[in-house]
């Protein structure tokens, strides 16, 4: 199966990528959904649930995301896509964990999924 971001992007001939196909998962409550604002704010290697839009890509596996109360940066990996193909219009959840670095911070995204 394959998957990936459908939208604006930063990249010179942007080629979709193959990704294997998953299953499987926790689907419940939980209470670590935030926002992209308190997520700027969180440690690093906090996990964070996120639910907003990716609305450009960056690079091969990084994006722009926004919920409303930011944007910030996210990692995807060609194996996270799980053959999801995404637009900007597109409501997702994420599920990852912050990645601080000197003087930036991502989300290293470990699960995408799309809100219905």
């Amino acid at each position: 199966a394959t998957g990936g971001f459908s939208g604006p992007s930063d990249i010179k001939n942007n080629t979709a990528q193959t990704t294997q196909t998953q299953a499987g998962g926790f689907s419940g409550p939980n209470v670590s959904e935030t926002t992209v604002a308190k997520a700027l704010d969180m440690a690093d290697d906090s996990w964070v649930i996120l639910r907003g839009n990716i609305v450009k890509q960056l690079d091969r596996k990084h994006y722009e995301f926004t919920d409303g109360t930011g944007t910030m940066t996210i990692e995807i990996s060609d194996k996270r896509w799980n053959g999801l193909n995404l637009t900007p219009k597109d409501k997702v959840e994420i599920r990852g964990e912050i990645d601080k670095d000197w003087n930036s911070k991502k989300v290293e995204v470990k699960q995408i999924n799309i809100i219905k």
